[in-house]
């Protein structure tokens, strides 16, 4: 099964990403051949900046991506959303890719499902 999860909120501030993050992880734990596959989109852009520094003891959405590509999920940003942002020279998290609406259109036509967050 081929999951989509589309994030549009930044990773602090609200826990949209967080729960989206937590549902992506899960998912890989519940079913090892599902494929996890995770747009982020508008302010969760800033989601795939390396070098996040949370405090201790709350989460870091850094290490959660980090997880879910370690478990073999994909994981794109909007290109127009992340220069929107200024983070065209900014450092991402390794594995993360600049992507487009085209490839996100591919992405929702070829998904099972496809979660909105």
């Amino acid at each position: 099964m081929k999951i989509l999860l589309i994030i549009n909120d930044a990773p602090y501030g609200t826990e949209k990403a967080y729960n989206a993050l937590r549902m992506a992880m899960t998912i890989q734990k519940e079913d090892e051949t599902a494929e996890v596959r995770i747009f982020l989109m508008a302010d969760a852009a800033t989601a795939a900046l390396s070098n996040q520094n949370t405090p201790q003891g709350y989460y870091n959405i850094e290490r959660m991506i980090k997880s879910v590509l370690l478990k073999g999920g994909k994981v794109k940003i909007c290109g127009s959303c992340a220069e929107a942002r200024g983070m065209k020279d900014l450092p991402l998290i390794d594995g993360t890719e600049l992507s487009t609406m085209k490839e996100l259109v591919q992405w929702t036509l070829d998904s099972d499902k496809t979660l909105t967050f």
